[in-house]
């Protein structure tokens, strides 16, 4: 495994990061727990340290199942989690609310250190601006967080470069978490030259574009509005699918020559874009964690990197969602 610093902290993170959206359950369908805290532990010992869970994965789950997975093994961590947003109505994917209020910041953080079972949380991140409360309120309640020893480190989701230098304005941020893929690469432009500038880790999250750069469906593949990929994601939807999966399809290609997987070759490419810190790769299973960390340790040259430009459907600085 690679490991890099991640700016205006003390902490080493590894390239590839183990992300636990998908161990919540809820919106990915069902999961095992075992299962589940397996993969975590799977990650550990193949050298991830960097977990990112959430409070509203699974309304709470996802970090219940983190903080069993890493119990014994809390030195062998660098532990993430987010606030601010809640989960309504359990199957229905417009029923979150953005809450990032000081008052809801400071319980939601107590609330977390109790699921993870930890008296710290490494790197406390606000998972998405909330229009209704002043960016400023937020960075004080986390900076209040910071300075009773309950985060060690302040980052932040979803937020585009201006609101990062307003949220600088108010207290450190060590990190962004956008998403990015090869098909989807609108933070290109302004928030990677930003955060490169100012010191701000990216931790690109979705890197395999919610699994459509794994290689794994076929032209038959459907995904009904209840899934998080139909209702979303205009990769998967229509001819824009199709072209998607010519493109994954250049990408095994690309693989093959060097004994990689369609995902590892999509992990890869994100790792070593210039500004970028972790690239954040879910898993529930423990094959799926092995598959992720074969993204580590190598290198796509620079005539696959012009392959891949040249198929790509997504132009750079483009943004599909």
């Amino acid at each position: 495994m690679e490991y890099r610093k991640l700016d205006g902290t003390e902490f080493d993170v590894s390239v590839v990061g183990l992300g636990c959206w998908a161990m919540g359950g809820l919106s990915w369908g069902e999961v095992d727990d075992a299962e589940s805290e397996a993969a975590v532990k799977r990650a550990l010992d193949l050298g991830v340290n960097f977990v990112d869970t959430a409070a509203v994965y699974g309304a709470g789950r996802s970090e219940r199942v983190v903080g069993r997975a890493i119990k014994g093994r809390r030195d062998d961590v660098v532990l993430a989690t987010k606030c601010g947003i809640q989960w309504g109505v359990p199957g229905d994917f417009t029923s979150f609310t953005r809450d990032a209020s000081k008052a809801m910041i400071l319980r939601e953080c107590d609330e977390s250190l109790e699921r993870l079972s930890v008296d710290v949380i490494d790197l406390y991140q606000i998972h998405w601006p909330d229009e209704h409360t002043p960016i400023a309120e937020m960075m004080a309640a986390m900076a209040e967080l910071k300075a009773a020893g309950k985060i060690r480190a302040i980052g932040v989701s979803n937020f585009s470069a201006a609101q990062i230098a307003e949220a600088r304005r108010h207290a450190p941020v060590a990190s962004v978490q956008p998403p990015y893929s090869l098909l989807r690469r609108d933070i290109e432009p302004d928030l990677l030259p930003y955060c490169a500038e100012h010191g701000v880790g990216v931790l690109a999250y979705s890197p395999m574009q919610k699994g459509l750069l794994t290689g794994k469906y076929t032209p038959d593949s459907t995904f009904p509005e209840s899934d998080a990929r139909g209702r979303w994601d205009k990769n998967f939807k229509g001819e824009r699918f199709l072209e998607c999966l010519k493109f994954v399809e250049k990408l095994r290609e690309i693989g093959a020559r060097h004994g990689r997987t369609v995902a590892q070759v999509a992990v890869n490419w994100i790792v070593h874009r210039p500004g970028v810190t972790v690239a954040i790769c879910g898993a529930k299973r423990p094959a799926q964690v092995e598959d992720n960390v074969g993204a580590a340790g190598w290198r796509l040259t620079d005539d696959d990197l012009a392959e891949i430009e040249a198929a790509n459907p997504e132009p750079p600085g483009g943004g599909s969602y």
